[in-house]
């Protein structure tokens, strides 16, 4: 493919790599969310950045999870998972969740077993329980691909961005 050259900035072209791919994502912002599960040995989840809306008819969400994750486990199997759009007020609870080897569920997190059995973490903007219709392969990662089932949507703020690598918030 050729690309016409003014549009093509001065600077070096490289060819597609996982490090040019996170390279480029540094500069996209996305909000994040917590994916929760229930696993054989209790609650697991994970901070993502992933999330989608899929669908409003019927209300489907999707996400990314790589299946080397600790989480992978507990999600590869999950009939339901729990999504949670965090407030700008909640960089603390995204990264514990994001921290390998964490006690995500322990002190200071809030959360109690919801619907499904899905783990519900408290004071977030919204939250949904979701049921699992699929999970696409996608290089090292799996696109889970979920049916909204019930949620609320209880806490009020701005959402939790991801931007350069680190957390923040909107600006007016």
């Amino acid at each position: 493919m050729t690309v016409p050259s003014d549009l093509v900035t001065p600077g070096t072209i490289r060819p597609a790599s996982p490090d040019l791919l996170r390279s480029a994502f540094r500069r996209h912002a996305a909000g994040v969310a917590v994916i929760t599960a229930r696993g054989a040995r209790g609650p697991v989840g994970f901070t993502a950045t992933s999330l989608t809306s899929v669908s409003a008819e019927p209300p489907m969400i999707s996400f990314g999870i790589g299946t080397g994750a600790s989480s992978w486990p507990a999600v590869s199997g999950a009939e339901h998972v729990g999504v949670h759009i965090l407030g700008e007020h909640q960089e603390e609870l995204a990264a514990t969740f994001a921290r390998s080897g964490a006690d995500r569920f322990g002190e200071p997190t809030a959360w109690r077993d919801g619907p499904q059995g899905v783990p519900v973490l408290d004071g977030v903007l919204a939250w949904l329980v979701c049921r699992v219709v699929g999970r696409v392969p996608a290089g090292d990662h799996r696109i889970v691909i979920a049916e909204v089932v019930l949620g609320d949507c209880p806490g009020a703020g701005r959402p939790l961005l991801y931007h350069q690598g680190r957390f923040g918030a909107l600006r007016d």
